[in-house]
């Protein structure tokens, strides 16, 4: 009677299994189209305003080349840093979805009060000028530090996640069409807002991303009685930092290896994780139990937990420290991609038209690597990847690791071709005594400047994707918003980096009452 009534429990379990699948399934078809717009207006807002940014400010806020570069320095830094922050806060306490609705309000209040220094001239001239502009960075920001770290990761939560441990290019074809869909946006950003901007003026041009941003909010709460909400269990930020505080504590401890019956380990309640891994064995002795009456409470829980850890605690740790030394990899690509507002006062100073009459805007260039990536990334996944296949009768990927050697390396011809062309640029500017940005255009087409935006965008499509699919796969799903954000943590420290070698640039080389190599006139400074 006992092994039927088991049966018939097991059975119950394994159909309840497959209808919460088929319903999540199906959850799937209706929810993700509202997640992928709205990270797709918040990214056509967002990067509308970032683009030309460094025109902004020096037209209308009469600031300098460094100053106005410096600040957009901090602002990038900051909104590539908070998603660390955002992504600890959705995954021990608010939940993702809460999280990428609060963001979406924050950058929404942001964009109202940037277009506001466009319509109110006192904004400009009062005694705190920069406050309004400085409180609308910060505001977006924090927006940006909650919808960015949680979306791609909220997404894969409306998905069967089984499907993914069956076929692992499953995981790799979703990286790769989210994150083209999201480079599509961005050339959206980059063309028309750009273009609205440059020929509309900033109000109607601030204006635009304001409305956008609001139907993204939107989309994002018309589905919410829909959503598959992951489920908060614990702090991960104090869950860290204790493994960390008692594996110190017990580095005195004899570890015995892990095949021996010595030790017995602190497991959460229905673990599947018996034992821990044998790499940073150091850390392990945050979760052996030394004397079970006084460790562990009548409940099974440890009376302590700033003296005992889980298993799956110091499991999460250990996969974040092993993450690091490939994301600071990373860092040195993000560095040569931080330096966009060279690009666009290169081609404010060359020939940008195509055609007798129509000119491309200047900051519609960087859009070329954009649209590298989309472009790029179906022929990969659609026809070299499946014609590789044929060849060798077997499925070909190329691995995670690989993609981003290859990343790294185009990131390196990218520099490389972006200096010789500027050397050129500069070199016909001093010949034709076009000394002035506002002057003449050089006698040089600045469609010389897509190549190096070729092998930019070819190294986001092979760096960028595979950092962020490594990350999600060697991380625990309960860090799932972290793992998706860590490459935007790089390029905060990327930008910050480049901010401090661009300071020391400009410092060493005027000194002595020389023109400093980064003049706000670019056709006076130094390759």
């Amino acid at each position: 009677m006992e092994e039927e009534s088991l049966e018939q429990r097991l059975i119950n379990e394994h159909q309840q299994e497959e209808t919460s699948s088929k319903r999540n399934k199906g959850r799937s078809f209706i929810t993700l189209p509202f997640i992928i717009a709205n990270e797709s207006f918040e990214k056509v807002a967002s990067y509308g305003l970032t683009t030309n940014m460094i025109v902004y400010l020096m037209n209308d806020y009469k600031m300098s080349l460094a100053k106005g570069q410096n600040l957009l320095f901090l602002w990038t830094a900051a909104i590539n840093f908070l998603p660390i922050v955002g992504a600890f806060v959705a995954d021990s306490y608010l939940g993702r979805f809460l999280t990428i609705g609060l963001g979406s309000i924050f950058s929404l209040l942001g964009m109202i009060m940037l277009w506001m220094t466009t319509i109110v001239p006192e904004a400009k001239t009062t005694a705190g000028p920069y406050a309004l502009l400085l409180s609308s960075f910060l505001f977006i920001a924090i927006g940006a530090g909650g919808v960015r770290p949680c979306s791609l990761a909220f997404g894969a939560d409306q998905v069967d996640q089984r499907e993914y441990h069956k076929n692992r290019t499953i995981l790799e074809t979703f990286f790769n069409w989210y994150y083209a869909c999201g480079c599509f946006s961005v050339v959206i950003a980059m063309t028309v807002i750009v273009y609205i901007q440059d020929h509309w003026g900033w109000a109607i041009g601030f204006g635009v991303p304001v409305i956008l941003m609001f139907l993204s909010t939107l989309f994002l709460f018309l589905a919410a009685p829909y959503y598959v909400m992951n489920q908060v269990k614990r702090s991960l930020f104090s869950s860290l930092i204790r493994v960390a505080v008692v594996a110190f504590r017990n580095r005195k401890m004899n570890v015995q290896p892990l095949g021996s019956s010595v030790h017995q380990y602190y497991l959460e309640k229905d673990s599947t994780v018996i034992v821990p891994s044998d790499k940073l064995r150091c850390l392990n002795k945050a979760c052996i139990i030394q004397d079970r009456d006084q460790d562990i409470g009548p409940d099974g829980m440890a009376k302590n937990p700033w003296t005992l850890c889980t298993v799956e605690e110091v499991e999460e740790l250990k996969s974040l420290i092993r993450v690091l030394p490939i994301w600071s990899t990373g860092v040195i690509m993000s560095i040569h991609a931080s330096q966009s507002s060279f690009g666009l006062l290169q081609a404010e100073s060359m020939d940008r038209h195509l055609g007798p009459n129509f000119e491309v805007p200047a900051a519609s260039f960087i859009t070329f690597s954009t649209i590298v990536i989309v472009v790029w990334i179906p022929i990969y996944d659609r026809i070299l990847l499946p014609l590789a296949s044929w060849v060798y009768g077997k499925p070909v990927t190329l691995s995670v690791k690989l993609r981003m050697g290859i990343g790294l390396f185009c990131a390196f011809m990218s520099m490389l071709v972006a200096g010789i062309v500027e050397n050129i640029r500069r070199e016909r500017a001093i010949a034709q005594g076009f000394m002035d940005n506002n002057g003449p255009a050089v006698l040089m087409s600045a469609f010389w400047l897509v190549p190096q935006y070729i092998f930019s965008g070819l190294a986001e499509a092979f760096n960028a994707i595979g950092q962020n699919e490594f990350f999600y796969t060697e991380m625990p799903k309960s860090m799932s918003s972290i793992a998706t954000c860590l490459f935007g943590v790089g390029m905060a420290v990327a930008n910050l980096l480049a901010s401090l070698i661009f300071n020391l640039v400009n410092d060493i080389t005027k000194r002595g009452g020389e023109e400093s190599w980064v003049s706000s006139n670019v056709n006076e400074g130094e390759v």
